[in-house]
């Protein structure tokens, strides 16, 4: 089974990370970072928008921060990393979870024939359990969320130069951050033309400029045609391992 977290890094900060670290620390050019950059979504076709006026010379663009750091070839491998290490705390949290899911079961189908000292040893084991599955949850979401942020603000020092060249070589004026905490009604985003996002060739120049292979991806029974494309820079956020089942209720004392 496959868990999900919610990541802790917030979209401004990413993107004013970016910003400042672009203008006061610039990369060097060199030919492979030139050609990993290449031109907006969309300019082969007159039809296709690829910003949007707001004044004369003036056109913005898109990138959804977050998608970017974790669906760069880097980012799918590090995030792999942290999954596959955190793997046994998380398979011995859902042990917990079954063995207080069994003795809540136990409370409930046998309390009727127990004395009262009984029912009260077993809801005491109960909580007592619950207590350490909860604080087990905890340290695992904050150990993952750690994980997380130095993996980001890790790639983040390399891909915001990066990004800021990419919109001067392209003639934009203006990049927002589209990452789900920016998005409205929790951000000024209310809605964006596709065509002037950057994530994508964003995330490809990336790749190019790191270096770092494609993660293997793993055989899947889904039929031809229906699988999401590698490295796809959708605004759904990648996964690592964490716990998001809501810890069972401490059953009632009788």
């Amino acid at each position: 089974m496959k868990f999900t977290l919610m990541r802790s890094l917030t979209a401004a900060a990413v993107l004013a990370s970016a910003v400042a670290l672009a203008q006061t620390d610039p990369p060097a050019s060199s030919p492979a970072s030139a050609a990993a950059l290449p031109a907006a979504p969309g300019t082969a076709s007159a039809s296709t928008p690829t910003a949007i006026p707001t004044g004369a010379g003036s056109k913005i663009g898109t990138i959804n921060i977050e998608a970017a750091i974790f669906a760069s070839n880097e980012g799918q491998r590090d995030g792999d990393a942290v999954a596959k290490k955190l793997e046994p705390k998380q398979t011995e949290l859902k042990g917990l979870n079954d063995e207080i899911e069994g003795l809540k079961k136990q409370l409930n189908t046998q309390g009727s024939s127990l004395n009262d000292e009984a029912k009260a040893d077993l809801t005491k084991k109960i909580e007592q359990k619950q207590k350490v599955l909860e604080r087990g949850q905890q340290d695992l979401q904050e150990e993952a969320r750690n994980q997380e942020n130095e993996i980001a603000q890790r790639i983040l020092r390399k891909m915001g130069p990066l990004i800021v060249k990419y919109a001067s070589d392209n003639g934009f004026n203006l990049i927002f951050d589209t990452s789900q905490n920016n998005q409205w009604p929790n951000g000024p985003v209310l809605w964006q033309n596709p065509a002037i996002d950057i994530t994508k060739p964003v995330v490809d120049a990336y790749n190019v400029q790191s270096g770092v292979a494609p993660p293997a991806q793993p055989k899947s029974t889904t039929p031809s045609g229906s699988a999401r494309p590698s490295g796809s820079t959708g605004t759904s956020k990648p996964t690592i391992p964490s716990t998001t089942s809501k810890p069972p209720a401490t059953p009632p004392k009788q």
